[in-house]
C-alpha cells in the first residue's frame, strides 16, 4: 500500500469530477427515499420461521449491505449449505418506483470516499439487510454439497431468519464459523478444477480511503474469502442448473477465447516454458495446469484475460449458456441489494423449485436487464479505472523525470502491461523485444491528475 496524503485536494476533486463524468447521482430522490421508507415498514408475513437457525454473516468490516447470511449442516457424506439471501423482492414490488429507480441504476457502484446504491440506505442498510440479532427477510436456499463438489438444490423458501453474527474478514477466526465450512469450499475448488475452471483471481488494485488520507495499492484474496466465495458459487451453480433444465432464467456468460486469442496465448505459454503441443486444445491444456505453480497460475490468469468478456444472456431455446471461467452454467442470484438482475433471478427460482409458473412479467425482463446490466457493469469497470488512473497520477505527480523498476506482466496488442516494484502502479508501453517476465527500468515522462493520466517509456 502507498499512503497518499492528498494535501492538495487532486484526490478528491478527481472523485467529484469522476462522479460528474460518469453522471453518478449523489442521492435518491425525494420520492424514491419516501418509498424506500415505507416499505421498511412492511411487516414480515408469509414467511417459513427458521429463526432457530445459526445463521452468520461474512463481509468486509466496514459492510452493512449484507445480500448473504449461511448456515452448514452434515447430511451424511453430504454436506448442506442453508444460504439466505436478502429478499428484496419482499419490499419493492415489480414497476413500482423503486423498482423504476433501481432499473436506471442497474447496480451499486462503489467510490473510495461512498458509494452509489441501488436502493436507499432504508433498504439496503436497514430493513432489507440481514443485520445480525433482528429477524430479516431472506430467500433461503438450501444448496446440497456432495464430496465432489458437484451442487443441487435441495429447497428455495422464503424465511424469516435471525442471524447469530457479523463476521468480518479482518478478524474472523476459524472457531467462529461453523463446522464443514472449510471442507465445503475445499469441495467446490476441486469441482472446479476438475472442470478446467480458470481458480486463481489476480490481486485487485484499489485506492481506499484511510484516516488522514487514502491508500493505493493491491488486495488479494484472503483464504477466507476465497471460501466465502466457494459458498455464492455453489448457490449460483445449482440455481443455474434448475433453471437452464426448466428453460428459463438470466445466466451469466463468457465465450471462450477466439483462435486470435488462442495464437497469442500459446504464444505467452512458451513465454511462461509451458508446454502446450499443437493437437492439445485449451480446455486440455487448462486441465492439466497447477494453480500452485506460479508459472501455471499466470498462464491461468492470461487465458481468462484473453476471454470475449463476461455478459448476461436471457435463456433461449437450443442454446447452452456457459461461463468458459467458471466452465459451468451460471447465474448471478446473490447479492439482490447490489445488483438489480439477483432479484429477478431469484424470483424465477422461487417460483420453479416450488412447481409454480415463473410470472410473465419476470420472464419477459430477462431479456432487456441483460442490456441493463452490460450498461451498468460497463460503467462500474469504467468508473473503476478511472479512480485508479486518478491515484496513480497524483502519486506520481512529484516524480517526473525519475526511474523505476517494473516486470512485465502481461503482453497483447495494446503493448506490454508493466507492473512498478517500488510502487503499487500498472502502467502500459510499447512491447517491442519485451518478453513475460522481463525486469525493465523505466522513466516517467508525464503525469497530470487532472486528466487522470501518467506516462512511461523505457529508460
Amino acid at each position: 500500500m502507498k499512503a497518499v496524503k492528498d494535501w492538495s485536494g487532486a484526490l478528491s476533486s478527481g472523485l467529484d469530477a469522476i462522479r460528474r463524468q460518469y453522471q453518478l447521482p449523489s442521492e435518491f430522490s425525494p420520492e424514491v427515499e419516501a418509498a424506500a421508507e415505507q416499505a421498511a415498514r412492511k411487516p414480515l408475513k408469509g414467511f417459513a420461521d427458521r429463526t432457530a437457525m445459526p445463521f452468520l454473516t461474512l463481509d468486509p468490516k466496514s459492510s452493512v449491505d449484507l445480500d448473504q447470511a449461511f448456515t452448514i449442516e452434515q447430511s451424511g457424506s453430504d454436506l448442506i449449505l442453508h444460504y439466505a439471501i436478502a429478499d428484496v423482492g419482499s419490499f419493492v414490488t415489480r414497476g413500482d418506483t423503486l423498482d423504476r429507480e433501481a432499473w436506471t441504476r442497474g447496480e451499486t457502484i462503489y467510490l473510495p470516499d461512498g458509494k452509489v446504491p441501488l436502493y436507499p440506505a432504508a433498504l439496503s442498510e436497514g430493513a432489507a439487510s440481514l443485520l445480525p440479532d433482528a429477524d430479516k427477510a431472506s430467500v433461503l436456499f438450501s444448496v446440497r454439497v456432495a464430496p465432489d463438489g458437484e451442487v443441487e438444490l435441495d429447497n428455495v423458501e422464503r424465511a424469516k431468519i435471525r442471524s447469530r453474527g457479523k463476521l468480518s474478514y479482518a478478524d474472523v477466526t476459524e472457531s467462529d464459523l461453523p463446522a464443514g465450512f472449510a471442507d465445503l469450499a475445499n469441495r467446490i475448488a476441486g469441482a472446479e478444477l476438475r472442470r478446467g475452471a480458470a481458480r486463481i483471481d489476480p490481486p485487485q488494485q484499489e485506492l481506499v480511503k484511510v484516516d488522514g488520507g487514502f491508500e493505493l495499492g493491491f488486495r488479494p484474496m484472503s483464504s477466507i474469502e476465497r471460501s466465502n466465495a466457494a459458498m455464492s458459487l455453489a448457490a449460483n451453480l445449482a440455481i443455474a442448473k434448475l433453471l437452464h433444465a426448466n428453460k428459463t432464467g438470466l445466466f451469466r456468460t463468457m465465450a471462450e477465447p477466439g483462435k486470435r486469442a488462442i495464437k497469442r496465448l500459446r504464444h505467452s505459454a512458451t513465454a511462461f516454458g509451458i508446454d502446450w503441443p499443437p493437437n492439445m486444445s485449451l480446455e486440455e491444456r487448462e486441465q492439466s495446469l497447477d494453480p500452485s505453480n506460479h508459472k501455471h497460475a499466470a498462464f491461468m490468469l492470461a487465458i481468462r484475460r484473453a476471454g470475449q468478456g463476461a455478459g448476461y444472456s436471457a435463456y433461449h431455446e437450443g442454446e447452452v449458456a456457459w461461463h468458459s471461467a467458471v466452465a459451468a452454467t451460471y447465474v448471478h442470484a446473490t447479492a439482490p441489494l447490489r445488483r438489480l438482475a439477483d432479484r429477478y433471478v431469484i424470483e424465477a427460482a422461487l417460483n420453479v423449485a416450488n412447481g409454480t409458473s415463473v410470472p410473465v412479467d419476470v420472464t419477459a425482463a430477462f431479456e432487456p436487464l441483460a442490456d441493463v446490466m452490460k450498461t451498468a457493469d460497463a460503467k462500474a469497470s469504467q468508473v473503476d479505472s478511472s479512480v485508479i488512473e486518478l491515484a496513480e497520477a497524483v502519486v506520481l505527480n512529484d516524480d517526473v523525470g525519475e526511474s523505476f523498476e517494473g516486470r512485465v506482466t502481461d503482453i497483447d496488442q495494446r503493448g506490454a502491461r508493466v507492473q512498478l516494484c517500488e510502487l503499487p502502479v500498472i502502467t502500459r508501453i510499447a512491447g517491442e523485444n519485451l518478453s513475460l517476465g522481463d525486469l525493465v527500468r523505466l522513466r516517467l515522462t508525464e503525469t497530470d491528475p487532472i486528466r487522470r493520466l501518467s506516462r512511461f517509456a523505457l529508460a
